[in-house]
């Protein structure tokens, strides 16, 4: 397979495309992670929307150089860079200079992290010889990511995205994509934990699967090897300790209760960190709950702005009362995006944390406003293992914010049925037919939850009911009643007074759960019903989204057909297209012997 790094000039490409969208970035020819700040070409002053008079404002200043404990980290969200259009990153370097050379020459304790998507998933017309080549994933986009990433004259950090391994027409394998990322950024290791102050601690989780992923390449999938040692680490810095664990992940992990993009993340199971495996899912925020030293975690992935209450959570009871929605100490913070053309609801923003020994704020630097500060929430420590989070404002609305509002079911709201999970039978919606507004969830005797949300039937999470994927689509719901029976069968109903008496089947353990069917049905027509099955491993929620190297491969298997059938069956390419098909086995039903 090609390799585009010898084919074009990594110098001279960059500084082409920059002219050639009549930018003033220029990359910096040091590779080095420590690049010297850069002059000026804009004022130092900085605009600040918030009260610097207020005193819990003022008890975060980080003027006092003595204080070891003084912090500012600067907090890119998914940059995506095309090298054809610079001038947005060039604005926001603009806006962030002041704001990091100002804490530079405060205290010096001073980082900005990037949270992974570097480059632009199409093509930017940057490789004339495969012309159909991603930019994302690249060694050239890793080059001038680093490049650009090097030139704000502070330290940098980075962690792979869903899309920072997508160089497939360069690379054959996630390990040699992943041996350039790591290269070109002068990491160690995907993961990384950096002291940015007194007991302050960074700490940044890679995606490191793209091509080998089971299911959609673009879910965010952080290795076992990288949990084993984020563990060890949590417990070799202990909240009794005064340690302090800022950490960073491309996407957020279930249980962050951020808002999220129902019709597309959620859907396509690519939501939350390792989504399709329920146990390493789980494991983020179960290492949340259990080590208190862990004050925030910022995550990007979503392309949604600041400017809503929910693109930042606190912790919201003591772990003792959990586990929902216990977040133990944590903070999470959605952070947006820089350039314009990569956001989903039109903000163009970037996150900026300042803290020291008595807490930290979490603020916005809003690139459309010439890189004005709002101060967004203030956490303020009242012991190592508690803080006490108050938000700055309420939401800054937009017209169409509310298509990227998600209901969540909560414990004790509204939308909960009971029943389901202990009743023999259970309608869900008894009242009326299932229509967007229906706002309904419950659990089955399993302890799956279920849920119908925007006309569309969920699976959430059992413990932080969070949105795990799609059963049922819209087309398929709308207009229907759901109800939940009883499935098994009488004789494997346990009677201990009899136990010798059990039939066989009876002895698994997995008898010992009542078995129960959801079926879906048109009132006005019943004969039609759909029995939900769950999957194999219990699960409900449908992988519906497969492999992207599959994808490519059943596409080009396609392709082939159609040329076998315009080249040598000397049929009209547009009207063979159409009824061109796929079918992927082994079976279309469940009916049949086997032989």
């Amino acid at each position: 397979m090609p390799n585009t790094s010898t084919m074009i000039s990594r110098t001279i490409l960059p500084l082409v495309a920059a002219a050639q969208s009549g930018s003033s970035f220029v990359p910096f020819v040091s590779r080095g992670r420590l690049n010297p700040a850069p002059p000026l070409s804009v004022s130092t002053s900085l605009p600040v929307d918030v009260d610097v008079s207020d005193a819990t404002f003022s008890s975060m200043d980080q003027s006092d150089p003595s204080d070891p404990s003084s912090f500012c980290l600067g907090i890119f969200g998914d940059l995506h860079i095309d090298p054809r259009n610079m001038q947005d990153y060039e604005s926001g370097r603009n806006d962030w200079l002041p704001i990091l050379n100002e804490a530079r020459s405060s205290h010096g304790n001073v980082a900005i992290v990037s949270l992974g998507d570097l480059g632009e998933s199409k093509n930017c017309d940057h490789n004339p010889i495969i012309p159909t080549e991603l930019y994302a994933g690249t060694t050239l986009c890793h080059e001038v990511a680093a490049e650009y990433l090097g030139s704000f004259g502070v330290p940098y950090e980075v962690i792979g995205g869903n899309h920072d391994l997508e160089g497939i027409d360069e690379f054959e394998t996630d390990e040699e994509n992943l041996e350039v990322f790591l290269k070109t950024h002068q990491k160690p290791t995907p993961q990384f934990v950096k002291q940015v102050a007194d007991k302050t601690l960074l700490v940044g989780l890679c995606s490191t699967i793209f091509r080998d992923a089971k299911y959609t390449s673009h879910e965010v999938i952080v290795d076992d090897e990288q949990i084993a040692w984020f563990e060890d680490l949590l417990i070799r810095h202990p909240a009794g300790d005064g340690w302090k664990i800022f950490v960073f992940s491309h996407a957020p992990p279930n249980g962050s209760g951020l808002r999220v993009l129902q019709e597309n993340h959620v859907v396509n199971g690519c939501c939350w960190l390792n989504h399709s495996d329920e146990a390493k899912c789980r494991k983020f925020i179960e290492l949340v709950r259990e080590h208190r030293s862990i004050k925030a975690w910022f995550s990007g992935h979503f392309h949604l702005g600041q400017d809503y209450q929910d693109s930042i959570t606190f912790p919201t009871i003591p772990c003792e009362e959990g586990p929902y929605p216990n977040r133990g100490s944590c903070v999470f913070a959605q952070t947006a995006v820089m350039r314009s053309g990569t956001s989903r609801d039109g903000r163009q923003q970037s996150r900026l944390v300042r803290g020291n020994s008595q807490g930290f704020q979490i603020c916005t630097v809003d690139h459309q406003e010439g890189g004005k500060v709002r101060l967004d929430a203030t956490v303020t420590y009242k012991d190592c293992g508690h803080e006490v989070g108050t938000y700055a404002h309420s939401d800054v609305s937009r017209g169409g914010d509310s298509y990227f509002k998600v209901y969540q079911p909560t414990e004790g709201d509204r939308g909960y049925i009971c029943g389901a999970e202990d009743e023999d039978l259970c309608t869900i919606n008894e009242a009326a037919p299932v229509d967007e507004d229906t706002r309904l969830w419950w659990r089955l005797s399993s302890g799956r939850v279920l849920g119908v949300i925007n006309g569309m039937l969920l699976e959430f999470d059992t413990s932080t009911l969070a949105p795990l994927g799609l059963v049922l689509p819209k087309e398929e719901l709308l207009g229907k009643t759901i109800i939940v029976t009883d499935s098994g069968v009488e004789e494997c109903i346990i009677d201990f007074d009899n136990i010798d008496e059990q039939p066989e089947e009876c002895d698994d353990e997995g008898f010992m759960e009542r078995e129960q069917a959801v079926v879906v049905y048109d009132a006005e027509d019943p004969k039609g019903m759909t029995v939900i099955q769950p999957n194999e491993d219990g699960s409900y929620w449908r992988k519906i989204v497969r492999n992207k190297i599959v994808r490519m491969k059943e596409k080009r298997r396609e392709q082939a057909a159609l040329k076998y059938a315009v080249e040598v069956l000397g049929l009209e390419e547009n009207s063979v297209k159409k009824e061109i098909v796929s079918t992927w086995g082994p079976y279309t039903s469940t009916r049949g012997n086997a032989l």
